[in-house]
């Protein structure tokens, strides 16, 4: 046979197109080209692979080789390429039968000495493998990756040999067996270690009861990055279908299988991040820390040292859930569905308001600081809380607060209410959030008013509806009432105190 056929994947994101890999002899003068928009690694290959076939003492061909990497206008990128092509010159070459490869799908960067080395972007490939009802054969270090995808029959290998040797059914590879991460339970940190601030944990039950964001302002040292370190220990676990999506988003990132894949993602960058590294992008697009906090906590401590130019570029995807990077040469679209917690001082010293320390700040020094926070920005914030300094008292009580699984739950029990409706309360909208809250003629008045007086904008209405009825499904009340309205309302007063209202 002089022609071969082997199917493969790109990596376009959390996409894995399906790419032919078609090599073909013919007469002439020896020589290799490659075509079909290969960049730099994928046609640097053709090396690798002709060292790795020599060193494990198998033929090369001595011919003129065409090798396409089909469909020719998709990009290709990375070492993945290298096993395909690799099979293919060995297929064609009549060295593996053509149909030992049939229904298989292979990946793999190749050592010079034939060693398979793992490459990144695995699961979504192992995903797209799956929905295409064909075997995966990898290299042994991405086999546990690939193997989350379940009813997906993985094919390990350390050598091409190995994979030569099972193609020829000398020595087949045993499928590999999933090991799925574990949850390590004692490693989160519980909510009974926060001692008071009741209303600001209070504050906390209901943003992960209904997906809020949230965030806390308050004097130095008063639990602000305590409390949010809290969250994830109160949010519901993660879903099957959910452990994929997060573990898809990291292997894309190239990060390596751990046991914390199986809970909820935390991430908290540092006041210093760049726009792109916060939300993504690059000449090739990869996800930023919004995405990799997807269906979890994004923690901005320090909120207004971040750029402000770096907080706005957030306020599309807090909307959608979802990031679209566009480049001269590319697009891509990554998830962001992620719970934002903010903690900010009050004003530069971080004193303003604080019984132990008075505030040696100008006003205009305070305004510059807050105003770094825009107004469209903390519309977003469902809640927005002061975390003030506790008597010592209270810091030295020995009474513990209500631990993280018993206020879970509750958070449970409230978001298996919404579960009926469709959608958790904090992306409820239009009909559905009007159908859910459906207010009394009184109510209608008394909040317009109220709103009216606070001098709140058209999406902190919104806001202040969801988060009420986040309150009424915590409480297990079937409508909400003035109560909850009251409640919700309270925590708006932050940013009307930023804002100079």
């Amino acid at each position: 046979m002089t022609l071969a056929i082997i199917t493969t994947r790109a990596g376009l994101g959390l996409d894995a197109p399906e790419v032919q890999v078609e090599v073909h002899l013919a007469n002439g003068l020896p020589g290799m080209t490659l075509v079909g928009l290969p960049e730099a690694a994928v046609r640097e290959s053709r090396e690798r692979v002709r060292s790795a076939l020599t060193t494990s003492d198998l033929e090369f061909p001595l011919r003129r080789i065409t090798l396409n990497l089909a469909p020719a206008d998709l990009p290709k990128e990375g070492g993945r390429f290298d096993l395909p092509i690799a099979l293919g010159l060995l297929v064609a070459s009549g060295q593996i039968p053509s149909e030992a490869l049939s229904g298989v799908e292979c990946a793999g960067e190749l050592a010079l000495d034939g060693r398979l080395r793992p490459v990144t972007g695995i699961l979504p490939f192992a995903l797209a493998t799956r929905a295409a009802k064909r075997r995966l054969l990898v290299p042994r270090a991405n086999a546990d990756e690939a193997a989350l995808v379940a009813g997906l029959e993985v094919l390990p290998a350390d050598h091409l040999l190995d994979v030569v040797a099972h193609l020829l059914g000398k020595a087949p590879i045993e499928a590999h067996r999933a090991v799925p991460p574990v949850m390590v339970s004692q490693e989160i940190p519980d909510l009974a270690d926060v001692r008071g601030q009741h209303q600001a944990r209070r504050a906390l039950e209901v943003a992960a009861a209904g997906g809020h964001n949230l965030l806390f302002a308050g004097p130095p040292g008063t639990g602000k990055t305590l409390l949010a370190s809290r969250l994830p220990g109160i949010l519901p676990p993660l879903s099957d279908d959910e452990v994929l999506e997060v573990a898809a988003l990291r292997s894309v990132c190239g990060m390596a299988l751990a046991p914390e894949w199986s809970r909820r993602p935390f991430r908290a960058p540092h006041h210093t991040a760049s726009a792109v590294a916060l939300v993504g992008g690059g000449s090739k697009p990869r996800p930023g820390e919004i995405s990799l906090a997807h269906r979890g906590v994004l923690f901005l401590d320090e909120l207004p040292e971040f750029s402000r130019h770096v907080l706005e570029v957030m306020r599309e995807p807090m909307e959608s859930g979802r990031i679209h990077i566009a480049r001269a040469n590319c697009e891509r679209e990554f998830p962001a569905q992620f719970q934002l917690i903010g903690a900010m001082n009050p004003c530069p010293c971080g004193h303003l308001g604080d019984p132990r320390q008075a505030c040696v700040c100008t006003a205009t020094q305070i305004q510059r600081y807050q105003a770094r926070l825009s107004g469209p920005l903390l519309d977003r914030i469902d809640l927005q809380v002061a975390v003030p300094a506790l008597p010592a008292d209270q810091l030295t009580a020995d009474t513990r607060g209500e631990p993280s699984s018993a206020v879970r739950e509750r958070v449970v029990a409230a978001r298996e209410r919404q579960a009926e409706r469709g959608e958790l309360n904090a992306r409820l909208s239009g009909r559905a959030l009007d159908e859910a809250c459906a207010l009394g003629a009184a109510d209608r008045a008394w909040l317009a008013e109220t709103l009216e007086r606070l001098k709140l904008s058209a999406r902190a209405y919104h806001r202040v509806l969801r988060v009420a009825l986040t309150l009424a499904d915590l409480a297990g009340h079937r409508r909400l009432g003035r109560d909850e309205l009251i409640e919700a309302i309270g925590y708006r007063q932050l940013d009307r105190l930023l804002r100079g209202g």
